[in-house]
């Protein structure tokens, strides 16, 4: 019989495909693990947003570390029941984040505007003293900055 603190351990293991630090749990795409009186296991996952291209593959490697070990029956379900945002991201989470050198985005009250994404700390020497060189990175959920301190650019994971 498995227990959802067995399977919360099993799941710290699968990585987000674009930061491969950071756990699916800590970025808050996984939103619940129950296991039935039959044993059986469902993981709901809620999208970062509708066209996350890395969706399908998350789901199949949440379902590949629960094959592997040895967890018979098990569901996956997407939702969108319970839109994704940044908040969701968990204090480990945006350590993480950090020390891999993105930006964690802050934790906000409102919904954001582009104007919380010109006031960013350095991920590298923790400065203020930054400036947004493109709403745009590498993926949707990423902006690019420079540290006028330490000189350095670097992503921000996007306040959603």
């Amino acid at each position: 019989m498995w227990t959802q603190e067995e399977i919360l351990v099993l799941l710290e293991k699968v990585k987000d495909p674009e930061i491969p630090v950071l756990s699916l749990l800590d970025l808050g795409v996984i939103t619940q693990v129950q296991v039935t009186p039959e044993n059986k296991v469902v993981v709901n996952m809620t999208p970062t947003f509708s066209g996350c291209p890395a969706m399908d593959y998350m789901r199949k490697s949440v379902e590949e570390t629960l094959a592997a070990a040895g967890v018979q029956e098990f569901k996956v379900q997407m939702s969108f029941d319970k839109p994704w945002n940044t908040n969701k991201i968990t204090p480990n989470g945006r350590k993480v984040l950090q020390a891999f050198g993105l930006a964690p985005p802050p934790v906000y009250q409102v919904i954001p505007d582009l104007d919380i994404l010109e006031h960013t700390t350095c991920p590298y020497c923790h400065s203020t003293n930054t400036t947004l060189r493109t709403p745009f990175g590498p993926t949707l959920c990423r902006a690019m900055h420079y540290c006028n301190n330490c000189r350095q650019m670097f992503e921000q994971f996007k306040p959603l």
